[in-house]
């Protein structure tokens, strides 16, 4: 058998409560470590069963399980002692909590796998674990296995559901921090490359002007041929045409840069205009409400100082786009 065909194999044989007990975060992980070689005693939601059959597919001895088998269990939490953490939320690998932060959390009892991952986050230790009432109610070994089928498939569904979640959730996190980043990017750097750092040209600079002064030694040598200081000389001006090229861009930069500081600086003021508008006319609501005329008019007087301000701020950003 293939190693592709032995790991699906395998993985359709796991109970897929995705509980890590065998020490891999989840069922497909340990199905490739056995089909590596790993030992397949290590599955105690599996049982007997689950041994003896991986015993079959991979030709390795059915030794005793490596922790006691487990039957099937179900998380309850004690919902009135639930503080709402949200961190048996994130601990579920299969995404049957529900629930929010400072909220009561509850468990999809259809969905839970019992895998115990719940418990151990639980910082006020109110989540139960018991026999699963399906499992439970099973009237014969045919209704079992019924059940254990059941939640194989709806596990590893909801596994992988979640994995997709989880990744999906990575990449729109990713592109909002480059978004983040973009935005305090100067226009002139967010192309990304070196020389549009200030910074870098600046670099650039000072070892294109100690390569002009050496140049310029250098023709101070009257052995020289005439070829070797036209070459020189060549040299040098390209040099100088490089050096002015560098000093128009990091004026550009510096305009650039003054005027993004000019434009913050601007909108600092219309910010702060308009908190001090908001603090005059509470003052007079405040003033108001204990009858104090004078405290009203006092804060009237502020509100139209503020007001003024802020309608300056606002013109000064006007004037400045246009």
């Amino acid at each position: 058998m293939e190693t592709a065909e032995l790991i699906e194999a395998i993985d359709a044989t796991l109970p897929q409560t995705q509980c890590g007990k065998c020490g891999h975060d989840g069922c497909r992980p340990y199905a490739e470590a056995i089909a590596g070689g790993e030992a397949i005693n290590r599955c105690p939601p599996g049982g007997d069963e689950t041994l003896n059959q991986l015993a079959e597919l991979t030709g390795q001895p059915a030794t005793p399980l490596e922790q006691p088998a487990q039957s099937p269990l179900v998380a309850r939490i004690r919902e009135d002692e639930c503080i709402g953490c949200t961190k048996c939320i994130q601990a579920c690998p299969v995404d049957a909590i529900l629930g929010a932060a400072k909220q009561m959390h509850s468990v999809i009892e259809s969905e839970c796998t019992g895998c115990e991952l719940c418990v151990a986050p639980c910082p006020v230790d109110c989540i139960d674990l018991l026999p699963h009432p399906e499992w439970q109610a099973a009237e014969n070994e045919q209704e079992q296995q019924a059940y254990l089928a059941k939640r194989a498939r709806l596990g590893r569904q909801r596994h992988q559901a979640r994995l997709q979640r989880l990744a999906r959730e990575a990449e729109e996190k990713r592109q909002r921090r480059l978004a983040r980043q973009a935005r305090r990017t100067p226009p002139n750097q967010q192309d990304g490359s070196p020389t549009s750092s200030a910074s870098h040209l600046r670099t650039t600079r000072v070892s294109l002007v100690a390569s002009l002064k050496k140049i310029d030694r250098q023709r101070h040598d009257e052995s020289l041929s005439a070829d070797a200081r036209q070459e020189l000389d060549q040299r040098a001006t390209e040099l100088r045409s490089r050096i002015d090229d560098i000093d128009e861009r990091l004026k550009t930069s510096a305009s650039a840069s003054n005027s993004d500081t000019h434009e913050r600086q601007q909108r600092f003021a219309v910010n702060a205009a308009e908190q001090s508008c908001r603090r005059a006319r509470q003052q007079i609501a405040h003033a108001k409400r204990h009858g104090n005329a004078a405290d009203v008019q006092a804060a009237r007087e502020q509100l139209q100082r503020a007001e003024q301000v802020l309608e300056e701020a606002r013109h000064a950003i006007s004037s400045s786009s246009h």
